[in-house]
């Protein structure tokens, strides 16, 4: 059984990564329909740099402390009344903030079991899939021979898109950075473009932004039937941002709409078979420990991330 404290990742107010600090917390105990899972990965994402930054205050609030993590690879410890045994490595996540830490609870309809022959890393790096099937499959409902834009291709979630577009038979155009062109197209982007000067970039059935700026320039991309789904925010301008989408939300041709990740086991199930079928790889950019969090996070803030960073929990 665990210890009854644990060591996690708070934070007292916002500010750079150095506000997050190591501490130490009691050992959550699972209720009802949940499980306790001993954290060996997670990710840092863009939302939490925002979050932890004050960027988002109007929707994080002023209550402190904050914990932070969103996502997370790990052992069961106790499964109470779940499908799960004691020492199944799985994966999963949810709107609970707090996986930046020894152990975590989740709901068991909120893990799967990882599929075979990935390293907690690996395995941390593709749940930004369930982003992108969510975004291609579920909303924008990509369909083969479409023509798709992955705006950040090689991005945090952008490289799961790359493949996962390829995977469901679309015509994928992805623009990054001038160095992660052949990256790109390792990815299955049939063409990819350096975003600072793509040229002509033609028209697009649908339209993945991972950037969140300049929506309205990249809708007028859209084919009248056309369909973007934003997931990022302009950082510099949060609630401008949420009111695009907002108001393009309801329009009937060439929409924009975003969403709030809500990982199940039936999508991480989905996502275990694209991976199972080598059609979806991970793509780990760097790993840093635990102790190190506020590294991770600066990393990501300083730009030019291939695939996703990575904590890991010794």
């Amino acid at each position: 059984m665990p210890s009854t404290s644990m060591r996690a990742i708070t934070y007292d107010r916002y500010g750079p990564p150095e506000v997050l600090r190591e501490t130490t917390l009691p050992t959550p105990t699972p209720g009802p329909g949940e499980v306790l899972v001993r954290v060996r990965a997670l990710t840092v994402n863009g939302g939490e740099l925002a979050m932890r930054s004050g960027k988002l205050l109007p929707f994080s609030g002023k209550r402190f402390p904050k914990r932070i993590g969103v996502d997370l690879v790990g052992e069961v410890v106790d499964p109470g009344t779940s499908r799960f045994t004691l020492d199944d490595l799985v994966w999963g996540g949810g709107r609970r903030m707090g996986t930046a830490a020894e152990y975590h609870v989740l709901a068991a309809d909120r893990l799967d079991h990882v599929p075979a022959g990935l390293d907690p890393a690996q395995a941390a790096s593709l749940l930004a899939g369930i982003t992108a099937i969510t975004a291609l499959r579920d909303k924008a409902h990509l369909k083969p021979g479409e023509r798709l834009l992955v705006r950040g291709a090689t991005g945090g979630v952008g490289f799961v898109a790359t493949q996962l577009g390829k995977a469901m038979g679309a015509h994928v155009t992805g623009l990054t950075s001038a160095k992660n062109l052949e990256l790109a197209r390792d990815l299955g982007a049939d063409a990819a473009l350096d975003y600072r000067d793509p040229g002509d970039l033609g028209k697009f059935d649908v339209i993945l932004d991972t950037v969140g700026r300049d929506l309205d320039t990249f809708r007028q991309l859209l084919t009248p039937r056309g369909r973007m789904v934003a997931i990022a925010f302009d950082l510099n301008r949060p609630a401008r941002t949420v009111g695009y989408v907002a108001a393009n939300s309801l329009r009937r041709r060439r929409w924009v709409r975003g969403f709030s990740g809500n990982p199940k086991a039936d999508l991480l199930a989905d996502l275990s078979r694209w991976v199972t079928a080598g059609l979806v790889r991970p793509l780990v950019d760097r790993v840093f420990p635990l102790a190190d969090i506020a590294g991770a996070h600066r990393a990501l803030e300083e730009g030019g991330v291939r695939g996703k960073v990575v904590i890991t929990v010794p």
